[in-house]
């Protein structure tokens, strides 16, 4: 079973202190570090674990923040399927998180940012989702089938967007 928790008003809160710790180390090769998924959508419910995209101006950059992140603690698992974004898991004395590194401009930054500014302007659009994560944490067994089971609803939203069908199978693939 998968843990949903309602909606927690001092996610910003955590957000802003992990951006705090980041932004010293990552200042000068970031230009921006974005609070994104269901932890950054006022009063949908989410797993309790705060995502965050750091936004390089060029992928070449990846090494160097690689390289401090892990002096920081963080583990790279590297981009797990998805092209220009890195995936790293928290230190384990920070609260939980996941910090994603993308390309400006990539898929999966359009991605990242458009769902989330999409939810917090669309009541409705937001009210059906955190009913589908609702029936989904409880029926489905493990995390892969969760994220599998919201890709539809995901890719139903964006399609409204400026995606090309290339890049809605581009964002479908890793949740196949």
């Amino acid at each position: 079973m998968i843990n949903i928790s309602p909606y927690n008003p001092d996610w910003p809160r955590q957000f802003t202190e992990l951006r705090a710790r980041l932004s010293p180390c990552l200042g000068d090769v970031a230009s921006a570090i974005e609070h994104i998924g269901s932890t950054a959508v006022p009063g949908l419910a989410a797993k309790p674990i705060i995502d965050i995209d750091v936004v390089i101006p060029q992928y070449a950059k990846v090494i160097t923040i690689i390289g401090r992140l892990a002096r920081l603690g963080y583990v790279h698992r590297g981009n797990l399927g998805v092209e220009n974004r890195e995936v790293f898991n928290a230190p384990p004395d920070s609260p939980p998180h996941h910090v994603y590194v993308c390309r400006r401009g990539s898929v999966a930054l359009r991605n990242h940012l458009t769902f989330r500014d999409h939810l917090r302007r669309f009541p409705a659009d937001l009210a059906a989702y955190a009913a589908l994560k609702e029936t989904l944490a409880t029926t489905s067994a493990d995390a892969e089938r969760y994220t599998n089971g919201k890709t539809v609803f995901v890719l139903s939203i964006l399609s409204k967007y400026d995606f090309s069908d290339e890049e809605l199978a581009e964002i479908r693939r890793p949740n196949e």
